[in-house]
């Protein structure tokens, strides 16, 4: 058994779909230690719901993983960091094959947070299904960020600079309000956003209105943004947002308070600073 396989089994997969995830999850560990061996994270840092999952115990499993450079650098490439991540894996008996992910085929969900200076590749590999994770990288990052070292012990010990709470929440309230929902609701947003209410983590307002400022070119006060914000959690169908996120949970009973109203409410208890 391979070792990339003895850390699979750790999380006692009771089903394809509990592999699938499990498996999709150990990669993302395997690629953050190539990335960290390379010395990816000198220049960038880790955000997103990945990274709420894997270093403060999310309860769904995430897919993508997103990076953003700590400055502003059109010569740093996400890409020139790929050979310690493949002998990352061939030392876990696991080979893996990048390859750049065309934006051109992107759909409406993910082009509409996808600018010129966004890279993005895509990880495969092949065990009785090929199971894939996107690697994005935000060179022209909006700023006004924090982060720090987070530790993780597998497939060994070490540590990964990540965006601080604040801040990963202030990105994930950016994506809940003004992702695309051109084909569907994106429901591990309104997961993650209950998670932070519930856990009582503040929202960093100042880099919540740098990603609004550059992503989608408009100025907002709070009053506004959480308007906005509420209009949207009304109008969306939660038995949509549900059905999206299901798959990835690891209790399906978390998802029975669900309605619009519950998730206004949510809306009420936030903290934004």
């Amino acid at each position: 058994m391979s070792r990339f396989d003895e850390i699979v089994e750790g999380y006692k997969p009771k089903t394809d779909e509990d592999l699938c995830n499990a498996q999709r999850e150990v990669m993302q560990k395997v690629a953050l230690a190539g990335l960290r061996r390379g010395g990816f994270f000198k220049y960038a840092a880790f955000y997103g719901g990945t990274c709420l999952r894997i270093f403060h115990g999310l309860r769904r499993y995430s897919e993508d993983m997103d990076f953003s450079l700590i400055e502003k650098n059109s010569d740093i490439h996400i890409e020139d960091f790929f050979q310690p991540v493949v002998e990352e894996f061939d030392s876990m008996g696991m080979p893996v094959m990048i390859t750049k992910k065309e934006k051109k085929k992107f759909g409406g969900v993910e082009s509409a947070f996808l600018k010129e200076n966004t890279e993005a590749y895509d990880l495969k590999f092949q065990t009785h299904k090929t199971l894939k994770v996107k690697l994005e990288l935000d060179t022209d990052p909006p700023l006004r960020f924090s982060t720090e070292q987070r530790l993780i012990v597998e497939p060994y010990s070490f540590s990964v600079n990540c965006f601080v709470l604040p801040d990963l929440f202030a990105g994930k309230m950016h994506a809940l309000v003004y992702r695309s929902w051109q084909r569907r609701v994106k429901g591990r947003d309104w997961y993650d956003f209950e998670w932070y209410v519930k856990k009582r983590i503040p929202l960093n307002f100042s880099h919540l209105s740098e990603r609004i400022r550059e992503f989608n070119n408009a100025d907002v006060s709070k009053e506004q943004f959480m308007q906005t914000l509420k209009e949207r959690l009304m109008k969306a169908d939660i038995e949509l947002v549900k059905q999206d996120v299901l798959p990835y949970v690891e209790d399906s009973r978390d998802l029975e308070i669900w309605s619009n109203e519950y998730f206004v409410q949510l809306a009420d208890l936030m903290v934004v600073e």
